[in-house]
């Protein structure tokens, strides 16, 4: 319950820093009443998907014995009983330096300086809203990882209950959550600026470098990397998207009229 309200405090501080040292305007809006409670959401989805994960059970030897590639979904087929320490291990370089970026952006970019306090809640809005989406999954989600299917690798290690949860990539993810969150906030306080193009395309080689690299290492097959790489970018975009000011916002709800037909359409239109 301390660590609660700690964290509280804290999210009460960014917002008011924000309020307090603001210089230029933001292209978003915050606040303690409505983020709070999502960002509390997230962490205690993340920490539910975490106990589900915790609670998995190993793989028996007769279930170690029956895996075949043959079983393996076509497109993932290839990567079945890929394995390889080194890429793990180098994927943790790429995915812990992701984390830094936003930060590091907010404080160079002098358009952002001043919203530090602002960007740092939907930046933890952001990364706990990923976190959920792949704990969870990875927690009722029984899928075995690549390195499962090598004959070569431990049987402890592939009967570990860790073994099973390829699905999906949370690396990937997370990393993807971070680099296309800070791209999507620079390019909202910079709109006219020339390195948006540089921008966007760094923030999808970092998670595609880490995503590659957990393919390598036999951690999750392709399709657990895509997914991974689009539930993130759409945490990174769609979170500081939903904060923007009203008169900026890209989201819109109309109603529709056709042949036979009456409704409601949602229509979304990117800043530029």
């Amino acid at each position: 319950m301390r660590k609660k309200y700690t964290f509280l405090t804290l999210l009460t501080f960014l917002m008011v820093a924000q309020t307090v040292y603001s210089q230029t305007e933001s292209p978003y809006e915050t606040s303690f009443k409505k983020d709070a409670p999502l960002v509390v959401a997230g962490l205690g989805l993340s920490y539910l998907g975490l106990t589900l994960i915790k609670n998995k059970k190993e793989l028996t030897l007769a279930q170690v014995a029956s895996k075949s590639k043959d079983d393996v979904f076509f497109i993932d087929r290839f990567a079945a009983g890929n394995y390889s320490q080194k890429a793990d291990d180098d994927s943790y370089i790429p995915f812990y330096g992701s984390f830094a970026i936003a930060p590091l952006v907010a404080l160079i970019d002098r358009n952002q300086r001043s919203h530090y306090g602002q960007v740092s809640v939907m930046f933890i809005e952001t990364m706990s809203a990923a976190a959920a989406s792949f704990t969870i999954a990875a927690g009722l989600v029984q899928r075995s990882r690549p390195y499962v299917y090598n004959t070569s690798v431990p049987l402890a290690e592939r009967q570990d209950s860790d073994s099973q949860r390829s699905f999906f990539a949370g690396h990937t993810a997370a990393t993807a959550a971070a680099t296309f969150f800070a791209a999507k906030v620079y390019a909202d306080f910079n709109p006219d600026s020339k390195l948006k193009p540089y921008v966007w395309a760094a923030a999808a080689t970092v998670p595609a470098v880490v995503g590659y690299m957990r393919l390598r290492g036999g951690n999750h097959f392709l399709t657990d990397n895509i997914l991974g790489f689009g539930v993130g970018a759409a945490c990174g975009i769609l979170i500081p998207q939903l904060h923007k000011k009203t008169n900026d916002t890209g989201l819109s709800v109309n109603p529709v009229m056709g042949f036979n037909y009456q409704g409601m359409g949602m229509t979304y239109k990117f800043s530029k």
